[in-house]
């Protein structure tokens, strides 16, 4: 009668350290290339599972160690083992009962003597298992075992914090299109929105027939949209940082209270469902016109104005240049070019006279707004298309076209 040998068994636990096992490998165990079944598995390599059967429950380990180093260190006065080069070191991983579901963590450990076995392909399917295939997304094969899909459980992925990590060329992009390619499928999720900020413009080509791209500068390729992105939605701290700088408190309260009264007036003037004038803020998202907001501004701060008497410094005494035409030269708001005042006029005999400004009112930020204004590389955020407002505050578009796109 002879004695049948599992072919998956490989060696016995020798040693236990926690979760860190080592493993002696049988005389017999032939290290490479192994074939059970018709299917070929490597043994003693570096990141491979081995299985402990314990009862009715499978333990897991992956590999850490192979060779010398993960032999004990012989004891005083031993002999040293002529096969002492044949041992695994592993770190246990997980469980499952036969025929059940993987899962991580231990709540028994193997014991000495105790067999090791390689990681068949059924043992895989258990480790890798899913449980309802709508809520995977399919991201490539085990390396392992190539008829296995590697599984990306979706609610896991979209409701947590994720990261694809690795060294150059190893396949991160790919993997991330891969996700975005499954994720946005329209037969499977038909509500699916997402939203990437494409750097390097490395996944436009990818999802080409599923994606609209906004690019700063766009150009006429199909699918292809100038980005806007409307300064009158941004909050008040961010507008600040963008568009003035840096800038002290009191001046950014005076230009808030302007900001705000102009959301104000655009609101009365087009009203919106759900939103009143009293629950209005700097921050509400109205459309109100940036570029009336540096206008007036910048002509209250550097302009000149004709003296005339009962008559407050206002637009009705600006002192403006004119043209040959004799029309005055106004500038022009939205392409932020201020008026051509006259300069100041203070003769002693000369019953005109042309005074500076004396607003008080921050000219540093409205010069630095005056500079971001004119700057063509920021007109996806100053001139947004549809989304720019008017000097009133009409706009073409409202935020939820841009959103919906």
């Amino acid at each position: 009668m002879s004695l049948v040998i599992d072919p998956t068994l490989i060696g016995t636990v020798q040693d236990v350290n926690g979760a860190s096992v080592r493993v002696e490998l049988r005389p017999e165990t032939v290290t490479g290339l192994s074939f059970v079944n018709g299917e070929s598995y490597r043994i003693g390599q570096v990141g491979s599972f081995l299985r402990i059967p314990l009862g009715f429950v499978n333990l897991y380990g992956v590999v850490s160690q192979v060779g010398a180093g993960a032999a004990p260190a012989p004891r005083a006065g031993e002999t040293p083992d002529p096969y002492g080069n044949r041992w695994l070191l592993a770190q246990l991983v997980g469980e499952g009962r036969r025929g059940g579901k993987f899962e991580r963590g231990l709540s028994q450990h193997p014991t000495i003597d105790d067999s090791v076995h390689i990681v068949t392909e059924t043992d895989l399917r258990t480790i890798y298992g899913h449980g309802d295939l709508d809520d995977y997304v399919t991201v490539g094969r085990l390396a392992s075992a190539e008829s296995i899909p590697a599984l990306v459980d979706i609610n896991k992925l979209v409701t947590r914090h994720s990261a694809v990590v690795g060294t150059t060329g190893t396949g991160k992009s790919t993997t991330v299109a891969g996700l975005l390619t499954s994720l946005s499928d329209p037969s499977r999720y038909p509500s699916s929105r997402i939203v990437v900020f494409d750097i390097h413009g490395e996944y436009a080509k990818a999802l080409q027939d599923r994606c609209n791209v906004y690019r700063v500068g766009s150009t006429d390729k199909p699918n292809e949209y100038p980005l806007s992105t409307p300064y009158w939605a941004l909050t008040f701290d961010e507008f600040s940082k963008v568009c003035l700088g840096v800038t002290e408190s009191k001046d950014a309260a005076a230009i808030q209270e302007r900001i705000t009264a102009l959301k104000v007036e655009a609101f009365k003037k087009y009203p919106k469902d759900g939103l009143t004038v009293e629950r209005i803020t700097v921050d509400t998202p109205v459309p109100f016109s940036i570029h009336r907001l540096w206008y007036e501004m910048h002509c209250e701060i550097i302009g000149t104005f004709r003296e005339e008497p009962g008559k407050p410094q206002s637009r009705e005494t600006w002192a403006v240049e004119e043209d040959g035409n004799g029309n005055q030269i106004l500038g022009d708001a939205i392409s932020a070019i201020p008026p051509s005042f006259l300069p100041i006029k203070d003769e002693k005999n000369d019953p005109e006279k042309i005074r500076l400004s004396r607003s008080t009112a921050p000219r540093k930020p409205i010069d630095t707004l005056a500079s971001k204004l004119r700057d063509p590389r920021l007109d996806f955020l100053f001139k947004p298309g549809d989304w720019l407002p008017d000097l009133d505050g009409k706009i073409t578009k409202d935020i939820d076209a841009l959103l919906e796109s």
